[in-house]
This record gives structure tokens, sequence and C-alpha cells, in this order.
């Protein structure tokens, strides 16, 4: 038996354990057989009908065709694709598309696509009036996550990821998705009550962003439809809504010759086209199929306001004035959208398109590092809705010189428009983007289904075609030759021409800037600034050059886990290391070192660098290696280095790939050992962090973000988010201290998973981890006295946001507690949380009539013995904050007097079931579960039982956590107010 086999087999042996079905077992390949197969059809196994010599989504394409999708279309003109795909295993992902959103809206008509949306869930030929989410919930789906919708100004699609898809369980839910779609209540009644939601949800998108949006939208489209089609609608439009009107939009575009099914899932095509054609094939068009609307295209300004008869000329400008938000410069080159022809050429134009944009906006980050007049600039092309093909050059300035900010990143563009680049710095990209084109062939076998899908439906939505990422690297390759210095110069100067540029700056003080001054600034010449530009290093960065850690030493212990194929090493510095190859996995291994004490071993004094660290901790280098040493150093490698802090840990994080896997252990262990202490990396940070604090105060959310963490955890200062005046008393020795004592102390654990070679693993592990120095204790953390948490109290914690006066948000929570003793407990939570959460939904939207954002949450530390608690929260209007907490109160009470119900139960507990058994088929999920478990051995067990304790409860059991945490003198509270109102809760505001 190979070690692929031996891998999946001790896999397969846990999962028994655990009660996964087997089908969760790690699949070989995304089409195989392993697993479970799908019921047998009682009838004669279907035939695929689909067309595979004239696929409609090539037609007049030279595209290779991805033969693993199956294209077909029905006498009644819906259009379709399937296809298998086993990952996860059990799951089929089915999307349902109308090529319909805003923009093919009336003026009378504005919302009414989003609105469908709602109303088609609330009832439908299927589906009694609001019981949606119940019938896809007893299907195992979970709502938001494998249930949801989305409308865009070109496209409403309907989402299911069905788990554990069975003959029975697919014929029901494209039974249920047929029904929506094709025949949809829309009474009174359900416009009623859907109306409200939908203006709450308007609600809660208010606020700054959304008037930057909207104002982006009206300057950079003027003259175009989509100026003035957000998705969202308007007050007057919706509220005048009627079922006629409603239902005449449906009649004119939800018909099935406007209509795709896109199908990837682990069973046979056949069988999902055969359930395709039995539920949609008798849906039939009424009338003739209307023309889609026309979107329009930019229109150049009467007059020429340009510096370079090759620019596009300078049209409108805008200032908007927005104190919380940091000052920021969005500048559009606008073209006119056409349909393409989506061939080999063409792509081969969209690559050296990302291959000029990379180039300039390596160059605008080399000039942000070293400290120049702006924060963050960069260069994007989008092709928008179909409405325009664009250029966006956004520019974040640093301090109020905004002229200068914007002189210095049209300077470097102007550059890269007059002279080519270097061939040098077209091969970086190159090797840049053969990377990013190779992972996915390299790990095609574990793409999910609903990632194809998705894919699919973005192609159709932007009227192109989808390849294999063996195709697509082939025709990169093939292609290298075209992309020379003078194509790469030809595309740059295509990118900033067009028929118009537009601008939009958002400042925080009126009079500072003006419409015409900000036009003024586009239209004076500059001149082009090559110092940007890479220069050739005759002696390039190598990792054979870099210094050595340390003395290489052996692993001193080499021990089965008894968990699957899982190993543990020590070595004699005290670092410990779980091993896990998996070739199931292919192209892909994960490497994670988790280290220190975590926010708990940072004095409270020092907690602004806790927030600097997170910024900038990483880019202040290691070893010889600055930031651009580090990029250069990893060019045409998969390498990572994402940092977070944890409450008792940090920790590094990268996915790589297996001839990566050496240098990618040197790079963090370095970290470890050989930091280096740059201090624009820091000088950066420090600015962003600034900026960024303002923005915060725009809206309830962001106010949730910023401090709700600092109040859970009883005030602890290391949970909050520095002021600008806490971080002006930041400095470089201190940013220094701090994290050269949190990098050189505590435990180490790494953990690798996925594709690799233990045989060349171990050998740059003795050389890296091995080699470190032997670690310090961090600050100790388990003491639960040193864990603070909130008082109990019914009077609400108030704080203000200054942005729209009809938002609030509420927050009620329950202390619980923490600990790897408790973890069997916390996962019991999870289910109350859920039949919680389920609770609220529908009484909040009930008696609020707000949207989707009521929700609950169970948190648990599993490396603190406190800590934990259960959440529960919404956005609401100012006036019904009350009846938030009353009614997550009445909830809460009813849950301690009254066991749910077994049905109740088994709405929760089958999504779970399902989640859990889906998690089940991936590394990932294992080793999160184990993280910790190098110095807290307890935690390998509980493992085995995670799908009993996600899933298997009673209704006794779930009244019992209800009782022992959610008393009613056990909650404290806290609301967010707009400034003006914040009063009328009748608590105090807190001075944060």
């Amino acid at each position: 038996m190979t070690k692929s086999m031996r891998a999946a087999s001790s896999l397969a042996s846990l999962l028994v354990l655990m009660q996964v079905p087997a089908q969760s077992v790690l699949a070989q390949d995304a089409g195989s057989d392993l697993g479970a197969p799908l019921e047998a059809s009682p009838v004669q196994a279907p035939v695929l009908q689909t067309n595979e010599d004239d696929p409609w989504l090539y037609r007049g394409s030279d595209i290779p065709r991805d033969k693993g999708w199956h294209f077909g279309e029905m006498d009644n003109g819906l259009r379709y694709a399937v296809r298998k795909n086993g990952v996860p295993p059990g799951q089929v992902s089915i999307r349902v598309r109308v090529d319909a959103g805003s923009l093919y809206e009336t003026d009378s008509e504005r919302g009414y696509a989003h609105l469908l949306e709602h109303m088609l869930f609330r009832q439908s030929k299927y589906i009694e009036e609001g019981q949606a989410i119940a019938a896809f919930q007893r299907l195992g789906a979970t709502f938001g996550s494998d249930t949801n919708a989305v409308t865009s100004t070109t496209q409403t699609v309907f989402q299911l990821d069905l788990p554990n898809a069975t003959a029975s369980s697919l014929d029901e839910t494209f039974k249920l998705m047929s029904g929506m779609v094709s025949a949809p209540t829309l009474s009174a009644s359900n416009l009623k009550q859907d109306l409200p939601i939908v203006l709450a949800e308007m609600r809660e998108r208010g606020g700054a962003a959304k008037r930057v949006q909207d104002a982006m939208q009206k300057v950079f489209y003027a003259g175009q439809p989509l100026s003035e089609r957000e998705p969202i609608g308007t007050v007057q439009t919706l509220t005048s809504a009627t079922p006629k009107s409603v239902r005449a939009f449906y009649q004119r575009w939800y018909r099935p010759d406007n209509v795709t099914v896109i199908v990837a899932g682990d069973a046979d095509p056949a069988m999902l086209e055969s359930y395709v054609r039995k539920w949609f094939g008798s849906w039939q068009a009424k009338g003739a199929k209307p023309e889609a609307p026309s979107f329009g295209a930019p229109v150049a300004p009467k007059g020429y306001a340009g510096n370079n008869k090759e620019l596009a000329p300078v049209g409108e400008t805008r200032v908007l004035v927005e104190p919380d938000l940091p000052p920021g410069m969005m500048v559009a080159t606008l073209r006119p959208w056409h349909q393409v022809i989506d061939n080999i050429p063409y792509n081969q134009g969209l690559m050296t398109d990302a291959i000029a944009q990379a180039i300039i906006n390596r160059r605008l980050e080399s000039k942000a590092r070293a400290g120049g007049s702006f924060l963050t600039a960069s260069v994007n092309q989008e092709d928008v809705a179909r409405s325009a093909d664009v250029t966006f050059v956004s520019v974040t300035p640093l301090g109020d010189n905004w002229e200068a900010a914007l002189r210095d990143v049209r300077a470097v563009i102007a550059d890269a428009m007059t002279r080519a680049p270097t061939q040098a710095e077209i091969d970086r990209e190159v090797a840049e983007l053969d990377v990013a084109f190779q992972v996915p062939v390299e790990q095609q076998r574990i793409l999910p289904g609903s990632k194809l899908a998705d894919d699919l439906v973005n192609a159709l939505d932007i009227r192109e075609t989808v390849a294999a990422p063996d195709d697509v690297l082939r025709i990169f390759r093939e292609s290298k030759p075209l992309f020379t210095p003078d194509a790469v110069l030809e595309h740059t100067r295509q990118l900033f021409s067009g028929t118009v540029t537009r601008a939009m700056f958002t400042t925080q003080e009126a009079g500072k800037v003006t419409d015409a001054a900000l036009r003024q600034a586009l239209i004076e010449p500059v001149k082009a600034d090559a110092t940007a530009r890479l220069a050739v290093n005759s002696d390039p960065v190598s990792f054979d050059k870099l210094p050595a850690i340390g003395a290489p030493a052996q692993p001193v212990a080499d021990t089965p886990t008894g968990l699957l194929d899982i190993e543990e090493l020590t070595f004699a510095n005290g670092v410990k290391v779980m091993l896990w190859p998996v070739t199931e996995e292919p192209g892909r291994v994960v490497v994670k070192a988790r280290f220190g004490g975590g926010t708990r071993s940072i004095a409270p004094g020092d907690s602004p660098y806790i927030t600097l660290g997170q910024y900038a901790l990483v880019g202040s280098g290691l070893a010889n290696l600055g930031q651009e040493e580090l990029d250069q150093i990893a060019t045409g490698r998969k390498m990572g280095f994402e940092f977070t802090v944890d409450d008792a840990a940090f920790q590094l994080k990268a996915e790589t790939r297996p001839q990566d896997l050496a240098d990618q252990l040197y790079l963090f262990a370095a970290k470890l050992d050989l930091p280096r202490w740059d201090v624009n990396p820091f000088e950066r940070a420090k600015a962003a962090a600034k900026i960024q604090y303002d923005t915060y105060a725009t809206s309830p959310q962001g106010v949730l973000n910023r401090d709700l963490q600092f109040y859970q955890r009883g005030e602890d200062p290391r949970f909050s988010t520095p002021t600008p005046a806490e971080l002006d008393k930041t400095t470089p020795e201190g940013f220094k201290r701090v994290w050269s004592k949190a990098l050189s102390e505590g435990p180490v654990e790494v953990q690798i998973y996925g594709d690799f070679d233990k045989a060349v693993a171990i050998p740059a592990l003795e050389k890296t981890f091995g080699a470190l120095k032997s670690r310090k204790p961090a600050a100790s953390t388990a003491d639960p006295a040193a864990v603070a948490v909130p008082k109990p109290s019914e009077k609400p914690i108030v704080l203000t946001h200054h942005g729209d006066p009809d938002q609030a948000a509420a927050v009620i929570s329950w202390p619980t507690g923490g600990g790897s003793m408790g973890i069997r407990e916390s996962r019991q939570l999870e289910i109350l949380t859920q039949i919680f959460t389920n609770r609220l939904l529908d009484a909040v939207r009930e008696k609020l009539g707000v949207a989707y954002s009521p929700y609950v949450y169970s948190s648990w530390p599993v490396d603190l013995q406190a800590g934990g608690s259960i959440t529960a929260m919404a956005q609401v209007d100012p006036k019904s904050v009350p009846v938030f907490f009353q009614t997550a109160d009445e909830i809460a009470q009813d849950l301690i007097a009254n066991p749910p119900s077994a049905e109740e139960l088994q709405l929760v507990t089958e999504p779970l079931r399902q989640q859990v058994t889906r998690a089940a088929s991936s590394t990932a999920f294992f080793m999160n579960q184990l993280e910790g478990a190098t110095s807290d051995p307890s935690r390998l067990g509980t493992v085995r039982t995670i799908l009993y304790d996600y899933t298997e409860t009673t209704p006794e059991k779930m009244q019992a956590l209800a009782a022992r945490y959610l008393g009613e003198n056990a909650s404290w509270r806290l609301a967010v107010m707009p400034q003006d109102k914040a009063g009328e809760s009748g608590a105090v505001v807190a001075s944060k």
C-alpha cells in the first residue's frame, strides 16, 4: 500500500471513530468515486444530452474547452452546465443565474431586482410562506453560507451548496429552487413582509462609505445608467412597489431563455443534468424575449482639457467632505465597454495588461516604502458592469500636501508611459504570474466545486469563457515571447488613454480642496520620475547567501501521535513540530509556527505596539533582508508571511509548495532568531493606523470592530484599538523592545501538513527551527484571575458613531468560560447559539423588520481558562435598541424555562453535521483543532468526538446549558448610537 493510501486509510479510521460518513475521507481525485456513491436511481441511469461538439459557451471562441464541463440547452431556451467534482466529498453546488440586475430596471423600478431576490425566498410553488430557511436547513444547508443569493447591477444569482447530496435530497433541492425562480407567489402579503427588510438593509448599508460609493458612481459614470442604478434602489421606488409592478419586472426577465443553471458536485453529470431537465424543462416563457437595455458608454467632456494628446481628456471632478474618512483620491480613465471575442489573442492582451500594471504598482509601492508623499497608491484596470472599461488610480496621501501625492503618482505613471520597462522588470512579473497560473494546475484536484461554479457564473456575467488550469498555463507560457518591453509600453499607454478621465477626492475638511483645484492638478503637466524604477541587481539576493540561523540540530524524539499519520518531533531547544504528509492535497503545503505568549504576554502599557506589530512586524525584515529584498527573494515562488496575534500565542502562517518548503521554514525561523528592525515599515504602519482610526466612527459596525473586544475582555487595554494620541507616543525603539522580547520568548510549535516529503522536511527543520536558541518562558497566562470579564449589568454601555442618524447597533453578551478541558462543552454551546440565532432572526425580523444582521455566536478561548462568551447582536434603528435587548432576554429566558423541540434541534444539528463532515475532508480542519497540542496533548483526544459534540444532544441538555450561562443577571449590554441620540438610551455614554 502506498504512503498516500495509508494516509487515506488512517484518516478513514479516525472518521469512523468520529462517526463521520466514509465519503468524507480525503478524495484522491476531484472526480474519484472514493466515498459513498450517490443513491441509485430507481429508473434507468440517465445519459448526457449535452452538446459536446458545439458547447454554447465556446461558440465563436478558440479558447480550449474545459472538458470537465458539459453544456446543454433545452427547448424552452434555458441553458445549463454540469460537471462532476468531488471536493468536498458528497457536496453539490447549484447556481441559478438570471441575466438581469439593477441595470435592467426602469426609473420607476429601481431596487426591484434585489426586492425580487428577497421575495423569491419568501414563498413559491413548493415553499410555504417564510419556510425557505427551514426547508433548506432540513436538507443540511446552513442559511447564509450554504444558501444565499446575490443581486448585482447585471445579474441575480441564487446559490446553494448541498451537503451530503443524495438522489432524494438533490431531487428535492432542484424542485424547491425551480419553484422559486419559475413560480414565486409575489403576493401583497409577501411584499408587505419583505419591504421593511429591504429598507432595513438599505439603512444598514448607509453611512460615509456608502456616500463615497454613491458619489463615485455619479462622477465616474456620469451620463450612463450605472451612475444611478445601485441594486438597493431608492426609498421612493421601493415604497411605491405593488405586486403588479413587481410581477411586471419578474415576467420581463425571469424566463427560461434568460436563465442559466450551473451545477458542480460529487455526482454523475448525467444525473445532475436529469434534475435540471426534470424541474426546469416545463417552464415556459410568455411572449418574445425583450432586448437587454443599453448601458451606454462614457461621454467625452465638451472641449479638451489634457496635457498630452495620448491621454484621455479630463472631465468631471468632485471633492467630497467626510471628516471621519482618510483623505483619498481615485482617478478613473474610462473607455467604452465592448463585447469581446474571447479568444487567445484577447487573453494574451490581458496578460500584457497585467504585466504593465504590476510593474507600475511595484514602483509605486517601492516609492511609498521609501517614505514618499503617499501612504499607498495603485493602478487597476477593470471592466465595470458591462458599462465601461476603466483604469483606476487610487492614492492615499500622507499629510496635507495632496497635490504632491497626486503629482508623485502621476510622475511614476508618466515615466511608465514614456520609456519601456527593462526586460528584467518584465521577467520578474512574468515569474510571478507563472506561479499564479501554475498553482491551480498543481491543485486542480482539490479545487472546490463551489469555486468552479462561481467562476462560470462570473464568466457568463462578463460574457467570456472559462479554461482549464492546464490550458491557461500553457497559453501563458507559449505567450512569453510576446511580453517585450515595447509591447508592455504600448499596453501601458493604452491603459491611460480613453474617452475621459474623471476624479474624486475625499477630504476631511471643507475648503481645503475644490473641484476646480482637483481638475487643475490633473491637467498640470508632470515630469516623468524614473527614480522608482527597480535597479537591476548585479548580485541578487538568494537563500544560499543568507546567514545560518545556528548550528543544525537533529530532533531528540520522533513519536507518533496516535492520530492519523501525524508525527511529533521534539528538538533539544524545546521546539516541537507536528508533521502530516498527505499527498491527496497535491502541490499545497501549509506551514504554521505558533510561538510566544500572544496578546496577554504584552505589558498593558505597551498595547499600541500590538496593533503596530500586526501592520509592520513582517515588513521590518529579517537577517539581511528588508522589504524589497523579501519581495525579490520570493519572486517566482509561492511563499507567504501571514502574521496573527491570538490570546495566548503569536502565529506565522503560509501556504507554499513542496519545492519552496525549506526556504519558507528559513523565513519563519529567521524571523524569530534574526529579526531586523527597519524604521520605515514602523513609521508607515503608524501612519496607517492613525489614518484608519477615524474611520471606525463612521458606522455602528465600525465602532464594534474598534471597541467590542475591549469591553468583552473586561476593558483590558491590550484588546483596545490604539488612538492617534497613543500611537503618537510610540517609537521605533519601543517597537523593537516589545517585539524582540515577544519573538524570543515562549514555546515554539510548528505544523507542516500537506504535500511534502518527510525525508526532505526534517533536514530543513534541523537547519531552521532546530537551530534556534533555547527559548525563555513567556509571561504566564494560565491564571484565570488574569483574564478579566465584564461585570453583569442591565444598563448598557453606550458608544457613539458619526454615521447616519437612523443607524444603531445592540449587543448583549453572557460570559462563559475557556480552556481545553471545556472543549466538548464549547461545541455544545455552538448548538445552543444556533438555536438562539434562528429564534432571534425570526423574532427581530418580525418585530423590527430588520435585514439579516441579527446573529448569535459563541467564543471559547482554548488557551485560557476564562474569557469566552455567548454574544447576540444586531444592527437596528436607534429606537429599536431596547426592543432588541428585551427580545434577546425573552429568548434566553424561554430557553431556560422550556427545552427546544426535537424538530427545532434537528434544524440546527443537521446543518452542523454536514459542516463538520465536509470540513473533515481537509487536513486543515484537523490541524486547526490540534493547535497547541504539543504542549496540551489532551487536544488529540477531543478530535475524535467532534462530530458527536456538535450534533448529538437533547432538548434537556440545551435547557441545562441555557440555565448555566444565560441567566437573567449574567449578561452585560452595549449599544452604539448616533452621536446626537446617545442620551436617549438612558445609560452613561462611554468615553472610549
